[in-house]
């Protein structure tokens, strides 16, 4: 398997998508399904995340300081989806909200990973280059053993609150 950052991030990508695809599949009143694939999501982009901001991120905002304004940017939508799995990990399937604040939780991440692939892995790829991609990546598959799987554990908590203050 490729250690190079941006097939990695592209393989979290593919993976978080088919989860939305089947919660959006899932029906009216499956709350016990929805309820698995929102744990499931929460995993998934905990994990993902966790792995962009404190390597992806840093890294490419140190050796491509023309991208600052686009890693600043992916850290604020990161903010957004953290706030939100934090709230969704305290809500059941049934409450109310549960659905509309998934759905707005898609809708972001899609957008955030659509800008992702669409434009800022193009410029990240021909700015850096193979090797340094794939030295990132395997900085990457390090930082993803330690990496949080729930938003309440302390690496992650860190990470919100970090975002909240910063």
């Amino acid at each position: 398997m490729s250690t190079d950052a941006i097939v990695l991030l592209k393989a979290d990508h593919k993976e978080i998508r088919k989860v939305f695809s089947d919660f959006e599949k899932a029906g009216e009143n499956a709350n016990a399904a929805k309820g698995k694939l929102v744990n499931k999501m929460i995993e998934l982009l905990t994990v993902h995340t966790y792995i962009e901001n404190e390597v992806m991120y840093p890294r490419v905002r140190a050796l491509l300081p023309e991208l600052e304004d686009d890693v600043l940017e992916s850290y604020e939508e990161h903010h957004v989806a953290d706030l939100l799995v934090v709230e969704l990990a305290a809500l059941k399937p049934t409450a109310e909200r549960f659905t509309a604040k998934t759905t707005v939780l898609i809708e972001n991440v899609r957008h955030h990973m659509d800008e992702e692939e669409q434009d800022w892995f193009p410029q990240v790829r021909a700015g850096l280059g193979r090797a340094t991609l794939q030295q990132i990546g395997a900085e990457m598959v390090e930082a993803r053993k330690k990496a949080p799987r729930k938003p309440s554990q302390p690496s992650a908590l860190k990470k919100t609150i970090d975002a909240v203050i910063a």
